[in-house]
């Protein structure tokens, strides 16, 4: 599915857009050196987050996914498989299942819960996150796995 325009505020319509990373990153990581450093950002934390083995999808929102020249940061929800046990997670990736410290480490907000854990049933819990600190609702981004 292609991308759409940005509205007038700047945000994606409302809706969750499936696209590959390599998609998202052509879209959202030109521009700004800062812009540019959270994409970078978000490649590496899609490659932890597939490291694992035990991805069942990846959500980025916030202000890297709109027109905003300088994001402070990339949004994240990471929805894991039902088999997915942290304590077998090694190395860097275990940095990402812990807030804080993937916010210190990748500038990254990142919220995490197995499929069977999602409030509402697993595409409810997608949705939840177009929700606008200031109200509304603008468009978010799955990233899914290139064609192979």
């Amino acid at each position: 599915m292609a991308l759409p325009a940005f509205n007038e505020e700047g945000d994606l319509p409302p809706g969750v857009y499936r696209a590959t990373l390599s998609e998202v990153l052509e879209r959202f990581g030109k521009g700004s050196v800062q812009r540019r450093a959270v994409a970078g950002r978000l490649n590496h934390l899609y490659e932890l987050a597939t490291s694992t083995g035990q991805l069942a999808r990846f959500v980025v929102f916030g202000s890297f996914i709109t027109a905003k020249a300088e994001p402070n940061d990339v949004d994240l929800v990471l929805l894991m498989e039902d088999t997915f046990d942290l304590a077998s997670v090694t190395g860097e990736a275990t940095l990402i299942f812990q807030h804080m410290e993937a916010e210190a480490r990748f500038g990254a907000s990142v919220f995490w819960t197995r499929r069977s854990g999602a409030m509402g049933g697993e595409q409810a819990m997608i949705e939840y996150w177009q929700v606008r600190r200031e109200g509304g609702q603008r468009g978010i981004v799955e990233i899914i796995r290139e064609a192979t």
